[in-house]
């Protein structure tokens, strides 16, 4: 059942990371590294994909594989996050305190071992 909560959990704040995206993309776009070209397509893309691993997460067939693909994207935007602390990028509308920019970085380690506990497919029938 605590596992069945904590899928919810991930899903919602997947979705609602994604849709903020396309919502808000500025603060998003202000941290993709220069050195990639597209940041606003990539905001896109990431969001999207953060939607579309949010709402995979609730459909048994394809759960598994998008807790893999949620896995994967932290890891993508890992390079987002590392910029944003070296370069004391301060977003709009959140209080900024550049230690948070450096706590955040071990908090994707989190992120990533929540989605993994998802890819178990012994645990699968019983968690959904």
């Amino acid at each position: 059942m605590y596992k069945t909560v904590f899928r919810v959990l991930l899903s919602v704040f997947m979705v609602t990371a994604g849709i903020l995206h396309f919502v808000n993309p500025e603060p998003f776009v202000r941290i993709v590294p220069p050195y990639l070209p597209y940041h606003l397509e990539l905001v896109y893309i990431s969001g999207f994909f953060e939607i579309l691993g949010g709402v995979g997460l609730l459909i048994p067939p394809v759960s598994r594989a998008a807790a893999w693909g949620l896995i994967a994207l932290f890891v993508a935007v890992f390079p987002a996050n590392i910029n944003m602390a070296l370069n004391n990028i301060a977003l709009e509308g959140l209080q900024y305190d550049p230690v948070w920019h450096w706590v955040r970085l071990p908090l994707q380690a989190v992120l990533i071992a929540w989605a993994w506990w998802f890819t178990h497919q012994a645990d699968r029938a019983a968690s959904i």
